[in-house]
């Protein structure tokens, strides 16, 4: 397998079981919001509050559309799922992974959308009606999938691996 690429909803475990996953594998790891971050030299809410969300997903798409990598963790924005070209262009990376958080998890671990940079189509302002939007795309692009609610990172980094290699 060339990478692995992990999608799911904000606070869902991307980067930080991506990295141990990445540790463990040997591989390099990839954060693409860091990426874009890096590219603008803005925060994602910066980003969001002078390019609406509009302008984001450009920027977004721009810098997931263009990576090209071998033997390394990809964990992409929570709103990448938007793209189908994008995704296209990640499934063409390696296996897609989908870390799957209920909801009601989202809303504990985020407090506030705005300040953490989170994409918000429409007239969505709710944790649920979030993953009422993006469910449906991640389980569409997605490989496997990792149920995250309740686990540990180690418990969830284990399941990525034995996901990854087809248990």
């Amino acid at each position: 397998m060339k990478n692995l690429v992990l999608i799911g909803m904000p606070s869902s475990g991307k980067s930080t079981a991506g990295k141990a996953v990445a540790k463990k594998l040997g591989w390099g790891f990839l954060d693409s919001d860091e990426l874009i971050v890096n590219r603008t030299g803005q925060p994602l809410s910066r980003i969001i509050a002078e390019r609406g969300t509009d302008g984001f997903l450009q920027v977004e798409n721009a810098v997931n559309g263009s990576l090209s990598c071998c033997r390394t963790v990809v964990s992409t924005g929570g709103s990448v799922c938007y793209s189908s070209e994008v995704m296209a262009h990640l499934k063409s990376l390696g296996k897609v992974i989908y870390l799957k958080l209920s909801a009601e998890e989202v809303a504990r671990r985020i407090k506030s959308f705005e300040k953490r940079g989170v994409v918000m189509r429409g007239n969505i302002t709710t944790a649920e009606e979030l993953a009422a939007e993006r469910a449906p795309l991640y389980e569409r692009y997605a490989d496997a999938v990792v149920e995250c609610d309740g686990k540990s990172v180690e418990e969830t980094v284990a399941e990525i691996i034995a996901r990854m290699e087809g248990e």
